[in-house]
């Protein structure tokens, strides 16, 4: 099977083919860490985490690095207001990063370098841009000439003149023309600084990522990724600075950029008051219903946020997670054995699943597609489940098993481990709990049948009806009861 990848840059699918083969080198724009993380910034790491997973499902060893910009203007400003240090503010935030993305399962890449602790190969990097003449210094700044980088805009698809309008240009008549950016800024009063050949002073925002990305994964490499708002200018300029820097092109094989995030169908903005930080929302949903959410949509595609959405996708995952517990229990469980015609067909139905879940994923990284292959496979999972417990036929416990691992090998390239959590982590101990539940939960089964047995019908329907009622039901068949999450 070929992969095939969206390529930002040529704006067109393409085969992918790693630049060393068997090996796959990936940069990805991390966060500015002046505030807790929002789902804006959820959105990427899911996704390249989700893409890391197939990769290497595929036998790609893949090597990840993803920044942190501890210093900028943000930071700062941040720092400034609270009287502390502007590492300290760094510091908390990435700190809040991690702990948000390992509760989506998202894990971690294999460097987070520092922009703070890179300022020798930044300033290297601006040495050799002002050696070739891509860059030039006034008063101290150190400025990008891009009229002298004849690819300039081949990714954002704009010329010079038309990359004014939305973008971060600071009015300077000192600039040689208006899109020049800076590579390197003067020291001010109260920010941090660093000695250069042009004075005390700091790193510009693009020049960050070229040194550290050119640092850990050469001098070109397959996958860049990032929200679509950096498309230009920060990659734009990466392009630009790194490929003038090394005379080597391309600088990265493959550009891919994921969709924005919409709040009830508008833009996600501060001035709007319909921004979420990712700790808010998992005060009301689970994080596996959040990520859940995240790839139920191509990556490319935007993504709507509301409580109507987050609430399908809980409903979603509840479905998912059922089949999957359907299998659990049929591959354990001690029921009549037959011709296991009906699980051959049901081990068939998986196989099938599985090719069209990869192909969906070799699809520019399907998620929404393979998602919905998935929901077609626990369909039929839950038909044969009634079907075993009606009674209607036999059980072959060994094949379930199989299938059940193909069913758990497919969410895990997703990152889904269908927890018995899905609705809020607001819960006391015992809700969070899952394993002093299921035996709760087991023990009351058990109860009930013992009143079964002793046909006390009017206690077996109460604890029925109770279970109910705080959402659990109790599924009877000829060869015994078990309960289940509504």
């Amino acid at each position: 099977m070929t992969i095939k990848v969206f390529n930002s840059l040529s704006k067109q699918k393409e085969e992918f083919k790693p630049e060393e083969p068997g090996k796959v080198k990936i940069y990805v724009c991390g966060v500015t860490p002046y505030n807790h993380p929002h789902i804006g910034n959820a959105r990427p790491f899911v996704t390249w985490d989700v893409i890391k997973r197939y990769l290497e499902r595929r036998g790609f060893q893949v090597y990840h690095v993803q920044n942190f910009t501890d210093v900028d203007d943000k930071i700062i400003n941040t720092a400034n207001a609270e009287q502390v240090s502007w590492k300290e503010i760094a510091d908390k935030y990435i700190a809040a990063y991690f702990e948000v993305m390992d509760k989506l399962n998202v894990r971690r890449a294999n460097l987070y370098p520092r922009v703070s602790e890179h300022i020798s190969e930044i300033v290297s990097m601006v040495e050799t841009l002002i050696e070739k003449g891509f860059a030039y210094v006034v008063d101290g700044d150190v400025y990008y000439g891009v009229e002298s980088f004849s690819g300039y805009g081949k990714l954002s698809g704009r010329g010079l003149e038309d990359m004014k309008a939305g973008a971060r240009v600071d009015v300077d008549e000192r600039k040689r023309h208006p899109m020049d950016f800076a590579l390197w800024k003067a020291a001010k009063l109260g920010e941090p600084s660093w000695e250069s050949p042009w004075g005390q002073g700091r790193p510009g925002w693009h020049i960050e990522c070229s040194a550290m990305s050119l640092k850990y994964l050469g001098e070109s490499f397959d996958f860049h990724g990032g929200g679509s708002d950096l498309v230009f200018p920060h990659h734009e300029n990466e392009i630009a600075q790194s490929e003038a820097c090394t005379g080597r092109e391309p600088f990265v094989r493959y550009w891919l950029h994921n969709g924005f995030i919409t709040v009830n169908e508008e833009k996600m903005s501060k001035s709007l008051g319909n921004f979420f930080l990712v700790k808010d929302i998992l005060a009301h949903y689970s994080a596996e219903a959040l990520r859940f959410f995240i790839i139920s949509t191509h990556y490319r595609s935007p993504l709507n946020f509301s409580d109507e959405q987050l609430a399908d996708a809980v409903r979603g995952l509840e479905r998912l997670k059922s089949a999957a517990d359907n299998l659990t229990y049929l591959a354990k469980a001690n029921v009549k054995e037959g011709s296991g015609a009906e699980t051959k067909a049901l081990l068939a139905a998986a196989n099938d699943a599985r090719r069209n879940f990869m192909a969906a994923m070799d699809d520019d990284f399907n998620t929404a597609l393979a998602i919905g292959v998935m929901f077609g496979l626990a369909k039929e999972v839950n038909i044969y489940y009634s079907g075993v417990m009606a009674g209607k036929f036999g059980n072959d416990a060994e094949i379930l098993a199989e299938i059940e691992s193909i069913y758990r090998d497919l969410a895990d390239i997703l990152g889904l481990v269908f927890s018995n959590q899905t609705i809020s982590e607001n819960c006391d101990t015992l809700c969070n709990d899952n394993g002093t539940v299921n035996k709760l939960l087991d023990l009351i089964v058990i109860i009930r049948q013992e009143a079964r047995k002793k046909k006390d019908w009017a206690t077996a329907d109460t604890i029925r009806d109770r279970l109910g009622e705080v959402g659990y039901v109790i599924e009877d068949s000829p060869q015994g009861a078990r309960w289940k999450k509504r």
